[in-house]
């Protein structure tokens, strides 16, 4: 154990800064930082440095409890600037941390010094009766963030110092790693995945994507813009593998060579928060164009009508459209057993919730914000259908709905047809974490068998206004909410506040939540009147700013 203290002692805590494992179930662990040269021009260790160490040995020490299971280590911020980053841990099956798990990583990345550390250590070894014997495996990436070579030596000294076996597969999307961590633990077995390599991820989601386009006609160009991040060299890695006869694909913003460009006036977040085009977006009306965030784990569609106006296809419209697909195949393949929901958040535009219920008669759930808690409620259906409006979400199968698929018996042609598309679309979504590259090839082939362009798309329902405002605070901690997040407990008072200004609009509804990842409380309104709906979030926006 003396090699954890000496590890340790290269990466220390920063005095006076505590950090805590992020409830939104986005990356978690991110502090406020800033990387700053040195007078060498290098730079600096961050304040991650010790929380990135510190995450790996409990990586190291969960994968020991699943009796050498390969857990893995997500080094990236997705769409926050890009002088942040952020850690977080992927369960064997490609699934966020184990909640209870938390609190753990919360310990260890607080412990005052390097004795306490290991002490902590030591007291979740025997607490949780972790036999040290077991070889961990943990495997890793990062996005494109300029700190991220320094974190990762930050992790690579801690797996060394417990004698973990570790793969570091360089710079990945995060949902390729969630994706590799499924793969290798289900290897050799009746639920094995794919094939566990970057490759294989590719050759997979191409396969599946040609099976399904065959004999359908292409229905032109999609523009994608990826945030000057990981997913505009994936997208590409991708694209070649389905060949460009079949997937019409062009890339914008993907200097990542130029790391301060990072998320900076394009992707998913800047296109849901701004409700327009990025500026490096040149495209003519109606043209069909889609937004990727900074570690490629978002996905938004957007469209500029004829008149100019813009016009966003959120995760809500993404969540209806795979829903209203998915059901169709289902009952075109002739299966009755299969039950199919959708979860969301506070978020969901009231008239997405009013489509599913009514047009497409599928029951809705609605959850806290953060892909852990819908992941969760999506897998007690059948095929669970979870999108945040920001475009973080997939479609999950259980393991009834799949072998249903596998052995159903097609009674004519057309059903057969069906349950081949059914079955290939199984293949085509990553079903361990949200995947805007698997995600954009989902749309591709809806919209190609519907044969519809964005408006049409966009015209299956129409959004209530809507403004989502962030707003920095001193002290998120504050706000307390209930009801998965649409009401406030506290401050007390506040809730009072926004309900009398809510009732003063036709169809306002308002909600403020404290963000899982950065010192900032998010405010989002509706209203009949895009006018009125703005109103409502600077007021509501205003009442924040005073706590």
């Amino acid at each position: 154990m003396h090699s954890i203290i000496e590890a340790s002692q290269k990466h220390p805590k920063p005095k006076g800064r505590n950090f805590s494992y992020g409830t939104a179930g986005n990356p978690p662990l991110y502090p406020q930082l800033r990387i700053s040269p040195d007078s060498n021009g290098d730079v600096v260790r961050t304040l991650l440095d010790s929380v990135v160490f510190r995450v790996g040995l409990l990586a190291a020490l969960r994968s020991q409890h699943l009796q050498g299971k390969s857990i893995g280590v997500m080094i990236t911020a997705s769409h926050n600037v890009p002088e942040d980053n952020g850690i977080k841990l992927v369960d064997p099956v490609g699934e966020m941390l184990e909640t209870a798990w938390e609190v753990h990583a919360t310990t260890l990345a607080n412990a005052p010094s390097d004795e306490q550390l290991l002490f902590e250590y030591q007291n979740l070894t025997s607490k949780l009766q972790i036999n040290s014997t077991t070889r961990p495996k943990v495997i890793f990436a990062r996005d494109t963030r300029e700190s991220g070579p320094a974190l990762v030596e930050s992790l690579r000294d801690a797996l060394s110092a417990v004698g973990a076996e570790f793969v570091d597969y360089g710079i990945l999307t995060t949902p390729q790693l969630h994706y590799l961590v499924r793969c290798i633990n289900t290897a050799n077995t009746e639920y094995a995945y794919g094939e566990p390599t970057e490759q294989g991820y590719y050759a997979k989601l191409a396969e599946a994507y040609k099976k399904l386009m065959q004999g359908v006609p292409s229905i032109g160009e999609v523009t994608v813009d990826c945030a000057n991040g990981v997913g505009g060299p994936k997208l590409r890695l991708l694209a070649n593998a389905i060949g460009e006869n079949l997937f019409n694909c062009t890339v914008i913003n993907e200097l990542v060579d130029q790391p301060s460009k990072l998320n900076y006036h394009c992707g998913a977040d800047f296109v849901k928060t701004q409700q327009r085009l990025p500026p490096a977006s040149h495209v003519t009306p109606l043209a069909r164009c889609a937004s990727l965030d900074g570690d490629a784990d978002r996905l938004v569609y957007y469209f500029n009508d004829s008149d100019g106006t813009f016009r966003l296809l959120d995760g809500d419209k993404i969540a209806t459209l795979a829903a209203s697909f998915i059901g169709d195949l289902v009952k075109s393949a002739g299966i009755t057993s299969l039950k199919i929901g959708v979860v969301q958040t506070a978020y969901a535009n009231g008239s997405s919730t009013s489509y599913i219920t009514k047009a497409l008669g599928l029951p809705v759930v609605c959850t806290p914000t953060g892909v852990k808690h819908l992941h969760h409620a999506a897998m007690k259906f059948d095929c669970g259908v979870y999108f945040e409006a920001n475009g973080h979400g997939t479609v999950l199968f259980n393991k009834g709905a799949l072998q249903d698929i596998a052995e159903h018996t097609p009674e004519s042609p057309a059903q057969a047809t069906a349950l081949e598309n059914l079955r290939n679309l199984v293949d085509l979504i990553n079903q361990t974490v949200g995947d805007a590259l698997s995600g954009l090839l989902l749309v591709e082939v809806i919209l190609a068998h519907k044969r519809w362009g964005p408006k049409e798309w966009d015209g299956t329902y129409c959004d209530l206004p809507n403004r989502l405002v962030r707003v920095e605070v001193t002290d998120r901690a504050v706000f307390k909410t209930t009801d998965a997040e649409r009401r406030l407990l506290e401050p007390a008072g506040v809730q009072e506040k926004i309900n009398a200004l809510v009732g003063k609009y036709k169809q306002g509804r308002a909600f403020a939540r404290a963000s899982g990842t950065e010192d900032a409380v998010r405010v989002y309104s509706e209203a009949a009147e895009r006018g009125e709906a703005e109103e409502l979030a600077r007021l509501v926006a205003e009442i924040v700013a005073q706590y």
